[in-house]
Protein backbone atom coordinates (compact mmCIF):
# COMPACT_ATOMS: atom_id res chain seq x y z
CA UNK A 1 0.00 0.00 0.00
CA UNK A 2 1.29 3.45 -0.90
CA UNK A 3 0.43 7.07 -0.18
CA UNK A 4 -1.68 6.21 2.84
CA UNK A 5 -3.17 8.85 5.07
CA UNK A 6 -1.56 9.16 8.49
CA UNK A 7 -4.67 7.73 10.13
CA UNK A 8 -4.81 4.76 7.75
CA UNK A 9 -1.13 3.97 8.36
CA UNK A 10 -1.71 3.97 12.13
CA UNK A 11 -4.68 1.66 11.65
CA UNK A 12 -2.63 -0.71 9.49
CA UNK A 13 0.09 -0.89 12.15
CA UNK A 14 -2.45 -1.56 14.89
CA UNK A 15 -4.14 -4.29 12.89
CA UNK A 16 -0.77 -5.95 12.35
CA UNK A 17 0.02 -6.00 16.08
CA UNK A 18 -1.41 -6.75 19.49
CA UNK A 19 -1.22 -4.65 22.67
CA UNK A 20 1.47 -5.92 25.03
CA UNK A 21 -0.43 -7.55 27.90
CA UNK A 22 2.05 -10.12 29.13
CA UNK A 23 2.17 -9.84 32.93
CA UNK A 24 5.45 -9.63 34.81
CA UNK A 25 6.13 -9.04 38.48
CA UNK A 26 8.78 -6.45 39.24
CA UNK A 27 10.31 -4.82 42.29
CA UNK A 28 8.41 -1.71 43.30
CA UNK A 29 11.23 0.70 42.43
CA UNK A 30 11.43 -0.84 38.96
CA UNK A 31 7.73 -0.21 38.35
CA UNK A 32 7.85 3.57 37.86
CA UNK A 33 6.21 4.45 34.55
CA UNK A 34 4.90 0.93 33.99
CA UNK A 35 1.23 -0.03 33.79
CA UNK A 36 -0.45 -2.10 36.50
CA UNK A 37 -1.80 -5.48 35.43
CA UNK A 38 -4.18 -5.80 38.39
CA UNK A 39 -5.93 -3.71 41.04
CA UNK A 40 -4.11 -2.93 44.28
CA UNK A 41 -6.02 -2.17 47.47
CA UNK A 42 -4.94 -1.08 50.94
CA UNK A 43 -4.10 -4.07 53.09
CA UNK A 44 -4.41 -2.02 56.30
CA UNK A 45 -5.34 1.39 57.62
CA UNK A 46 -2.73 4.10 57.08
CA UNK A 47 -1.68 5.32 59.52
CA UNK A 48 -2.17 2.00 61.29
CA UNK A 49 -2.73 3.71 64.66
CA UNK A 50 -3.87 7.03 66.10
CA UNK A 51 -0.83 9.30 66.10
CA UNK A 52 0.42 12.75 66.98
CA UNK A 53 0.72 15.42 64.28
CA UNK A 54 3.43 17.34 66.15
CA UNK A 55 6.02 17.28 68.95
CA UNK A 56 4.42 17.97 72.31
CA UNK A 57 2.51 16.32 75.13
CA UNK A 58 -0.49 13.98 75.04
CA UNK A 59 -3.20 13.79 77.72
CA UNK A 60 -6.95 13.86 78.24
CA UNK A 61 -8.37 17.09 76.72
CA UNK A 62 -11.16 17.38 79.28
CA UNK A 63 -8.55 18.05 81.98
CA UNK A 64 -7.78 21.46 80.40
CA UNK A 65 -11.32 22.82 80.87
CA UNK A 66 -11.08 26.41 82.15
CA UNK A 67 -7.29 26.57 81.72
CA UNK A 68 -5.76 30.01 81.15
CA UNK A 69 -2.36 31.67 81.34
CA UNK A 70 -2.91 32.63 85.01
CA UNK A 71 -4.43 29.27 85.95
CA UNK A 72 -2.89 26.57 83.76
CA UNK A 73 -3.95 22.95 83.77
CA UNK A 74 -1.32 20.89 85.56
CA UNK A 75 -0.25 17.36 84.58
CA UNK A 76 2.32 14.89 85.80
CA UNK A 77 4.59 13.61 83.03
CA UNK A 78 4.71 9.83 83.34
CA UNK A 79 6.52 8.76 80.18
CA UNK A 80 7.59 9.40 76.63
CA UNK A 81 6.62 8.12 73.17
CA UNK A 82 8.92 8.51 70.17
CA UNK A 83 8.24 7.54 66.58
CA UNK A 84 8.91 3.84 66.18
CA UNK A 85 8.20 3.07 69.84
CA UNK A 86 4.93 2.33 71.58
CA UNK A 87 3.80 3.46 75.02
CA UNK A 88 1.81 0.44 76.08
CA UNK A 89 0.29 1.62 79.36
CA UNK A 90 -2.92 3.60 79.67
CA UNK A 91 -2.29 7.20 80.74
CA UNK A 92 -4.43 8.07 83.80
CA UNK A 93 -6.42 11.25 84.26
CA UNK A 94 -4.18 14.14 85.30
CA UNK A 95 -1.12 12.56 83.69
CA UNK A 96 0.61 13.24 80.38
CA UNK A 97 3.38 11.82 78.25
CA UNK A 98 5.87 13.60 76.07
CA UNK A 99 5.19 12.59 72.45
CA UNK A 100 6.95 13.09 69.11
CA UNK A 101 5.50 13.66 65.65
CA UNK A 102 4.18 10.41 64.20
CA UNK A 103 4.19 8.55 67.51
CA UNK A 104 1.23 6.39 68.51
CA UNK A 105 -1.09 8.13 70.96
CA UNK A 106 -1.57 5.85 73.99
CA UNK A 107 -4.83 4.90 75.64
CA UNK A 108 -6.19 7.53 77.96
CA UNK A 109 -5.08 10.45 75.74
CA UNK A 110 -7.21 12.23 73.16
CA UNK A 111 -5.23 15.38 72.30
CA UNK A 112 -1.71 16.76 71.90
CA UNK A 113 -0.43 20.21 72.85
CA UNK A 114 2.57 21.83 71.15
CA UNK A 115 5.68 21.74 73.27
CA UNK A 116 6.32 25.43 72.45
CA UNK A 117 3.07 26.39 74.20
CA UNK A 118 3.67 24.79 77.59
CA UNK A 119 5.91 25.08 80.63
CA UNK A 120 7.76 22.09 82.03
CA UNK A 121 9.53 21.91 85.37
CA UNK A 122 10.86 18.51 86.26
CA UNK A 123 7.98 16.11 85.62
CA UNK A 124 5.31 18.81 85.93
CA UNK A 125 3.55 20.09 82.81
CA UNK A 126 1.54 23.32 82.76
CA UNK A 127 -0.87 23.96 79.86
CA UNK A 128 -2.08 27.61 79.60
CA UNK A 129 -5.24 27.10 77.52
CA UNK A 130 -8.14 24.78 76.89
CA UNK A 131 -7.80 22.07 74.22
CA UNK A 132 -10.70 20.40 72.45
CA UNK A 133 -10.74 16.62 72.18
CA UNK A 134 -8.66 15.34 69.25
CA UNK A 135 -6.61 18.52 68.85
CA UNK A 136 -3.43 17.76 66.85
CA UNK A 137 -4.64 14.17 66.62
CA UNK A 138 -4.41 11.96 63.51
CA UNK A 139 -6.79 9.03 63.42
CA UNK A 140 -5.89 5.56 62.20
CA UNK A 141 -6.86 5.27 58.54
CA UNK A 142 -6.98 9.05 58.12
CA UNK A 143 -4.91 8.80 54.94
CA UNK A 144 -6.16 5.46 53.61
CA UNK A 145 -8.59 2.97 55.10
CA UNK A 146 -8.19 -0.77 54.72
CA UNK A 147 -9.72 -1.98 51.47
CA UNK A 148 -9.41 1.38 49.68
CA UNK A 149 -8.49 0.98 46.00
CA UNK A 150 -4.99 2.45 45.73
CA UNK A 151 -4.46 1.99 41.99
CA UNK A 152 -6.54 0.14 39.46
CA UNK A 153 -5.50 -2.10 36.62
CA UNK A 154 -4.27 -0.05 33.68
CA UNK A 155 -2.82 2.73 35.84
CA UNK A 156 0.55 4.11 34.77
CA UNK A 157 2.55 4.28 37.98
CA UNK A 158 3.89 7.64 39.12
CA UNK A 159 6.19 8.43 42.04
CA UNK A 160 3.12 9.10 44.20
CA UNK A 161 1.71 5.66 43.36
CA UNK A 162 5.04 4.08 44.31
CA UNK A 163 4.99 5.87 47.66
CA UNK A 164 1.40 4.87 48.40
CA UNK A 165 2.05 1.23 47.51
CA UNK A 166 5.19 1.23 49.68
CA UNK A 167 3.15 2.65 52.58
CA UNK A 168 1.04 -0.50 52.38
CA UNK A 169 4.02 -2.82 52.42
CA UNK A 170 4.01 -3.77 48.74
CA UNK A 171 7.55 -4.46 47.57
CA UNK A 172 6.62 -6.06 44.24
CA UNK A 173 3.76 -5.41 41.82
CA UNK A 174 2.38 -7.06 38.69
CA UNK A 175 2.61 -4.91 35.58
CA UNK A 176 2.27 -5.29 31.86
CA UNK A 177 5.61 -6.11 30.34
CA UNK A 178 7.21 -2.94 28.98
CA UNK A 179 7.09 -2.50 25.24
CA UNK A 180 10.45 -3.50 23.79
CA UNK A 181 11.78 -0.99 21.26
CA UNK A 182 14.92 -1.36 19.15
CA UNK A 183 16.36 1.77 17.56
CA UNK A 184 18.82 2.26 14.73
CA UNK A 185 19.85 4.82 12.16
CA UNK A 186 21.10 4.06 8.67
CA UNK A 187 23.73 5.71 6.52
CA UNK A 188 27.45 5.43 5.77
CA UNK A 189 27.66 9.18 6.26
CA UNK A 190 26.83 8.96 9.98
CA UNK A 191 29.43 9.36 12.72
CA UNK A 192 28.83 8.95 16.43
CA UNK A 193 29.14 12.15 18.50
CA UNK A 194 32.57 12.43 20.08
CA UNK A 195 34.34 11.01 17.02
CA UNK A 196 36.16 13.14 14.41
CA UNK A 197 34.22 13.86 11.23
CA UNK A 198 35.68 12.64 7.95
CA UNK A 199 34.95 14.64 4.79
CA UNK A 200 31.31 14.20 3.75
CA UNK A 201 30.20 12.83 7.11
CA UNK A 202 27.73 14.19 9.68
CA UNK A 203 27.00 13.40 13.30
CA UNK A 204 24.17 10.97 14.00
CA UNK A 205 21.60 13.24 15.64
CA UNK A 206 18.53 11.14 14.82
CA UNK A 207 19.59 8.21 16.97
CA UNK A 208 20.09 10.49 19.97
CA UNK A 209 16.92 12.48 19.29
CA UNK A 210 14.64 9.46 19.18
CA UNK A 211 16.39 7.59 21.98
CA UNK A 212 15.95 10.61 24.24
CA UNK A 213 12.33 11.11 23.20
CA UNK A 214 11.56 7.44 23.81
CA UNK A 215 12.94 7.80 27.33
CA UNK A 216 10.84 10.93 27.87
CA UNK A 217 7.80 8.87 26.93
CA UNK A 218 8.73 6.09 29.36
CA UNK A 219 10.36 3.57 27.02
CA UNK A 220 13.87 2.15 27.30
CA UNK A 221 15.15 1.53 23.77
CA UNK A 222 17.67 -1.08 22.77
CA UNK A 223 20.21 0.88 20.74
CA UNK A 224 21.35 -0.98 17.63
CA UNK A 225 23.56 1.88 16.46
CA UNK A 226 24.12 3.05 12.91
CA UNK A 227 23.57 0.52 10.13
CA UNK A 228 25.58 0.64 6.89
CA UNK A 229 24.07 1.36 3.48
CA UNK A 230 24.14 -2.34 2.66
CA UNK A 231 20.95 -4.38 2.35
CA UNK A 232 22.45 -7.66 3.50
CA UNK A 233 24.32 -6.21 6.49
CA UNK A 234 21.38 -4.09 7.64
CA UNK A 235 18.93 -6.96 7.16
CA UNK A 236 21.12 -9.23 9.28
CA UNK A 237 21.01 -6.80 12.22
CA UNK A 238 17.26 -6.23 11.90
CA UNK A 239 16.49 -9.93 11.45
CA UNK A 240 18.34 -10.54 14.70
CA UNK A 241 15.54 -8.64 16.46
CA UNK A 242 12.81 -10.87 15.08
CA UNK A 243 10.33 -11.74 17.85
CA UNK A 244 12.75 -10.34 20.46
CA UNK A 245 11.34 -6.81 20.40
CA UNK A 246 7.89 -5.43 19.71
CA UNK A 247 8.95 -2.69 17.32
CA UNK A 248 12.09 -1.68 15.43
CA UNK A 249 12.47 2.01 14.65
CA UNK A 250 14.98 3.17 12.06
CA UNK A 251 15.69 6.50 10.41
CA UNK A 252 17.10 7.04 6.95
CA UNK A 253 17.41 4.92 3.81
CA UNK A 254 13.69 4.93 3.16
CA UNK A 255 13.20 6.99 -0.01
CA UNK A 256 14.10 6.14 -3.63
CA UNK A 257 17.76 7.10 -3.81
CA UNK A 258 20.64 4.79 -4.70
CA UNK A 259 21.41 4.06 -1.04
CA UNK A 260 17.85 4.03 0.28
CA UNK A 261 18.03 0.42 1.38
CA UNK A 262 15.12 0.04 3.79
CA UNK A 263 12.42 -1.02 1.27
CA UNK A 264 14.70 -3.85 0.15
CA UNK A 265 15.58 -4.69 3.77
CA UNK A 266 11.88 -4.90 4.64
CA UNK A 267 11.31 -7.30 1.73
CA UNK A 268 14.29 -9.41 2.82
CA UNK A 269 13.30 -9.79 6.49
CA UNK A 270 9.50 -9.79 6.29
CA UNK A 271 6.61 -8.17 4.50
CA UNK A 272 5.78 -4.56 3.74
CA UNK A 273 2.65 -3.08 5.27
CA UNK A 274 2.86 0.31 3.53
CA UNK A 275 5.35 2.68 1.96
CA UNK A 276 4.91 6.45 1.67
CA UNK A 277 2.38 8.63 3.45
CA UNK A 278 0.19 11.41 2.09
CA UNK A 279 1.80 14.07 4.30
CA UNK A 280 4.82 16.29 4.69
CA UNK A 281 7.33 16.06 6.22
CA UNK A 282 8.26 12.40 6.39
CA UNK A 283 6.23 11.11 3.44
CA UNK A 284 8.58 8.19 2.63
CA UNK A 285 7.81 6.35 5.91
CA UNK A 286 7.77 2.57 5.61
CA UNK A 287 5.89 0.03 7.74
CA UNK A 288 6.72 -3.67 7.69
CA UNK A 289 6.41 -6.80 9.80
CA UNK A 290 8.58 -9.82 10.50
CA UNK A 291 7.03 -12.44 12.72
CA UNK A 292 5.53 -10.72 15.75
CA UNK A 293 7.83 -7.71 15.37
CA UNK A 294 6.77 -4.49 13.66
CA UNK A 295 9.23 -2.36 11.74
CA UNK A 296 8.85 1.37 11.18
CA UNK A 297 11.40 3.11 8.98
CA UNK A 298 11.29 6.90 9.12
CA UNK A 299 12.89 9.61 7.02
CA UNK A 300 16.52 10.46 7.64
CA UNK A 301 15.85 14.20 7.55
CA UNK A 302 16.03 15.19 11.23
CA UNK A 303 12.79 17.12 11.52
CA UNK A 304 10.94 14.70 9.26
CA UNK A 305 12.10 11.85 11.51
CA UNK A 306 10.93 13.78 14.56
CA UNK A 307 7.53 14.66 13.07
CA UNK A 308 6.70 11.16 11.85
CA UNK A 309 7.89 9.70 15.14
CA UNK A 310 5.43 11.92 17.03
CA UNK A 311 2.53 11.51 14.61
CA UNK A 312 2.96 7.88 13.56
CA UNK A 313 5.18 6.02 16.04
CA UNK A 314 3.82 7.54 19.26
CA UNK A 315 0.18 6.49 18.58
CA UNK A 316 1.46 2.99 17.89
CA UNK A 317 3.49 2.97 21.11
CA UNK A 318 0.44 4.19 23.03
CA UNK A 319 -1.59 1.34 21.57
CA UNK A 320 1.04 -1.30 22.34
CA UNK A 321 1.69 -0.07 25.87
CA UNK A 322 -1.85 0.91 26.85
CA UNK A 323 -0.53 4.31 27.92
CA UNK A 324 -2.93 6.70 26.20
CA UNK A 325 -1.48 9.61 28.17
CA UNK A 326 1.30 9.98 25.62
CA UNK A 327 -1.04 10.39 22.65
CA UNK A 328 -0.88 13.70 20.77
CA UNK A 329 -3.82 15.98 21.57
CA UNK A 330 -5.78 17.70 18.78
CA UNK A 331 -7.25 21.17 19.29
CA UNK A 332 -7.43 24.60 17.64
CA UNK A 333 -5.46 27.78 18.19
CA UNK A 334 -4.98 31.21 16.63
CA UNK A 335 -1.90 31.70 14.48
CA UNK A 336 0.25 34.70 15.43
CA UNK A 337 2.55 34.53 12.37
CA UNK A 338 2.16 34.20 8.63
CA UNK A 339 3.05 30.98 6.80
CA UNK A 340 3.73 32.06 3.21
CA UNK A 341 3.87 28.69 1.45
CA UNK A 342 1.17 26.97 -0.58
CA UNK A 343 0.31 23.49 0.73
CA UNK A 344 -0.65 21.22 -2.12
CA UNK A 345 -0.77 18.22 0.21
CA UNK A 346 -1.35 17.72 3.92
CA UNK A 347 1.41 19.38 5.89
CA UNK A 348 2.50 19.57 9.54
CA UNK A 349 4.68 22.49 10.63
CA UNK A 350 6.46 22.93 13.95
CA UNK A 351 5.05 25.48 16.36
CA UNK A 352 4.99 26.89 19.90
CA UNK A 353 1.54 26.66 21.48
CA UNK A 354 0.48 28.52 24.60
CA UNK A 355 -2.91 29.70 25.90
CA UNK A 356 -4.77 29.35 22.62
CA UNK A 357 -2.07 31.05 20.54
CA UNK A 358 0.39 29.33 18.23
CA UNK A 359 3.68 30.87 17.08
CA UNK A 360 5.89 29.67 14.23
CA UNK A 361 9.69 29.57 14.07
CA UNK A 362 11.41 31.05 11.04
CA UNK A 363 12.88 27.78 9.73
CA UNK A 364 10.68 24.93 8.44
CA UNK A 365 13.10 22.78 6.44
CA UNK A 366 12.84 19.02 7.02
CA UNK A 367 16.61 18.96 7.45
CA UNK A 368 16.56 21.59 10.19
CA UNK A 369 16.25 20.40 13.78
CA UNK A 370 17.42 23.44 15.75
CA UNK A 371 14.20 25.35 15.06
CA UNK A 372 12.24 22.51 16.71
CA UNK A 373 13.83 23.22 20.10
CA UNK A 374 11.05 24.36 22.40
CA UNK A 375 8.27 23.47 19.96
CA UNK A 376 5.40 21.63 21.59
CA UNK A 377 2.92 21.32 18.74
CA UNK A 378 2.39 20.95 15.02
CA UNK A 379 0.08 23.11 12.95
CA UNK A 380 -1.88 20.83 10.63
CA UNK A 381 -2.48 22.35 7.20
CA UNK A 382 -5.06 20.59 4.98
CA UNK A 383 -4.34 19.84 1.29
CA UNK A 384 -4.94 22.73 -1.10
CA UNK A 385 -4.42 25.44 1.50
CA UNK A 386 -2.91 28.73 0.43
CA UNK A 387 -0.61 30.95 2.50
CA UNK A 388 -1.77 31.43 6.09
CA UNK A 389 -2.19 34.89 7.59
CA UNK A 390 -1.87 35.96 11.23
CA UNK A 391 -5.04 35.62 13.34
CA UNK A 392 -6.12 32.55 11.35
CA UNK A 393 -7.64 29.78 13.44
CA UNK A 394 -5.76 26.55 12.73
CA UNK A 395 -5.89 22.91 13.74
CA UNK A 396 -2.96 21.93 15.93
CA UNK A 397 -1.53 18.71 17.34
CA UNK A 398 -0.15 19.18 20.86
CA UNK A 399 2.69 16.85 21.83
CA UNK A 400 2.92 15.03 25.13
CA UNK A 401 5.33 16.69 27.52
CA UNK A 402 6.30 15.00 30.77
CA UNK A 403 5.53 17.23 33.76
Amino acid sequence: MQNLSLEKAIDVLKRASQPVRAVVEVELLQALGLVLAEDYAAAADNPPFDRSSLDGYAFRAESTAGAAADRPAVFTIVGEACAGTFYAEAVPKGAAIRIMTGSAIPKGCNCVVRQEDVTVQGNTLRVPYNLAPYSNYCFAGEDVQKGTLLAKKGTKLTAAHIGVLASQGYDRVKVWRPVRVALASTGDELTAPGQPLAPGQIYDSNLYLLAARLQELGFVPEILGSLPDDVTAAAEVIAGCRDKVDIILTTGGVSVGKRDIMPAVADKVGERLFWRLAMKPGSPALGYKMGSTLGLALSGNPFAAYATFELLAVPLLAYLSGNTQILPHHTTAVLTDAFPKQSKGRRFIRAYHEQGKVRLPEQHSSGSLFSAVGCNAFVEIPPGTGPLQPETEVEIVCLYRKV
